[in-house]
Formats: structure tokens, C-alpha cells, sequence
């Protein structure tokens, strides 16, 4: 692999890991126009790449990062200190949202293989993207509701969850299906919005390091420190640029040029995919 591959790779990740254009069929398709997919290469390249756009969302979002640290301590501390039975504060509510909605995420470890099997075929990718950019033009038209994740039940939690358990499929954005989760829970779009970023915090650790620890032997050696390191920075880099980037949009309260995207990459996949 060679180091401009390498930024390619980066910036496609880091950019549709957090716009609601899916990282992973953009990747899968990516891959399938330089011949690198099903390589073991690449499979563990895109750990590191995962880890870079995670470095963006604590940059980002570093004050939440530290709220989640704190709320974590405290429910280990409450059994200890008498706060048993007293409220959850913020931090605390926030890390057991996250910890429901993660824990959603278990039946696609087991099928893991099978939806790592559709991202071989970009006419599926095409068919999902679209599917992606239908979902985009519904959650525009749910923007009305102004909860917030301080007032949220945590069963908030468990029903977005479910909205990212449909974002492993190539071609589902991840952050698409969890905002427009969100804003079916009536969050407001700015909560939504938060809560999908710090959400991707579990679902990338929980996923990569285990593969990391699986695939990730000799990686440096196979394709060099300065590719993985310039793919991992290009990938944070880009994905601070994303969150800024849907941060406006999200304000303007509009995601129908994602949705318009994807529309038209997934029809451009499809269509691809035939003629070769």
C-alpha cells in the first residue's frame, strides 16, 4: 500500500464515518476499485483507521469524554457512598445510555461474517446507500422534538441501539441510522447529534481492538509505520472536518444534500456494478 492509497483511504474514512454517508460502503467500494478488498492488509489497516477517526470524536468532544469518565467512577463509587437510591446525575445517565445502546450491538458480532460477505458486492452497497438516503429524508421531517439527554429515560438508550444495530450494514450510516434514532426519540437535533458521536466511542473500541488483537500481528511490519500512521492522521484530521461539517448542517436542519448523495452514489453503484 502505498502512502497516497493510504490517504485516500483516511480521508474517505474520516469523512463517512460521521456524515451520514456510511464509512463502510464507501470504504467497500474504495477497496473493490483498488483490488485490496478481502485483503488481510487492508482488514487490518482499517482498525488503525477506525482508531483515527475515534482520536477526532475526543478532540471534539473531550468535555463529554470526561463527563462519561466521571459518571463511570461515580455508579462504582454509589453502592460505597450512600447514593444507592438517589438520581442519576448527567455523567452517570450518559454512560448507561451508551453502555444499553452498546450492548444492542452483540447479534452483530455474531453475524459479523455475513454482512462482512455483502461489502464484496457494490450493486448491494448501491441498494443500501439508498435505502440510507430515504431514511435521511424522513429524519429532516422529525426535527420537531426538544428533548434532551439529561431528561432522557434509558430506555432512550436501548431504542436507538437498535437504529445502530442497523448501521453494520454496508451502505447504513452508522451516525445517519443513530441520529435519526435519536430524533424519533423526540431528541433534539443538537442531542441527537451529540449522543451518535459519543456513542461511536464503545462500538469502535469494543470492535477494533478485538480484531487489532485477532489480525493486527505484524501490521507495521507488512505496511510500514509511516502508511499506518499517515492513514490514522489523515482519517482524524478528516473526521474533525466531518463534525464540524454536520454540526452545520444539523443547525440548519437538513441533512437532504447527504440524502441526495447517497441517492446518487448508490445508483451510480448499482449501475457500475452492472455494466462491469
Amino acid at each position: 500500500m502505498t502512502v497516497l492509497e493510504a490517504i485516500i483511504y483516511g480521508v474517505v474514512q474520516g469523512v463517512a464515518e460521521f456524515l451520514p454517508i456510511s464509512s463502510s460502503g464507501h470504504l467497500a467500494l474504495v477497496q473493490n476499485f483498488f483490488g485490496t478488498k478481502g485483503t488481510e492488509e487492508f482488514f487490518t489497516f482499517n482498525i488503525l483507521l477506525h482508531f483515527g477517526t475515534l482520536i477526532a470524536v475526543f478532540i471534539m468532544y473531550a468535555r463529554d469524554v470526561w463527563s462519561l469518565i466521571q459518571g463511570f467512577f461515580s455508579l462504582l463509587a454509589r453502592p460505597f457512598n450512600g447514593r444507592l437510591r438517589e438520581k442519576l446525575d448527567s455523567g452517570e445517565r450518559l454512560f448507561l445510555m451508551i453502555c444499553i445502546a452498546t450492548a444492542v450491538l452483540v447479534p452483530a458480532a455474531i453475524l459479523s461474517d455475513k454482512v462482512e460477505l455483502l461489502s464484496g458486492y457494490s450493486y448491494v452497497i448501491g441498494i443500501l446507500l439508498i435505502v440510507n438516503g430515504v431514511m435521511l429524508f424522513v429524519s429532516d421531517r422529525l426535527s420537531r422534538g426538544d428533548g434532551t439527554l439529561s431528561d432522557s429515560k434509558l430506555r432512550r438508550g436501548f431504542f436507538i441501539g437498535l437504529f445502530q444495530l442497523c448501521g453494520v450494514l454496508p451502505g447504513i450510516s452508522r451516525s445517519g441510522s443513530t441520529i435519526t434514532g435519536g430524533l424519533f426519540c423526540n431528541l433534539r437535533r443538537s442531542e441527537a447529534l451529540r449522543f451518535s458521536f459519543l456513542m461511536s466511542i464503545p462500538a469502535i473500541l469494543g470492535a477494533n481492538i478485538l480484531e487489532l488483537f485477532s489480525h493486527g500481528e505484524g501490521l507495521f511490519a507488512d505496511i510500514g509505520v509511516a502508511t499506518c500512521l499517515v492513514g490514522m492522521a489523515t482519517a482524524a484530521v478528516a473526521g474533525v472536518f466531518a463534525i464540524k461539517l454536520l454540526r452545520f448542517f444539523a443547525a440548519k436542519k437538513s441533512f437532504t444534500p447527504f440524502a441526495v448523495y447517497c441517492l446518487i452514489v448508490g445508483v451510480a453503484a448499482i449501475v457500475g456494478d452492472i455494466v462491469v
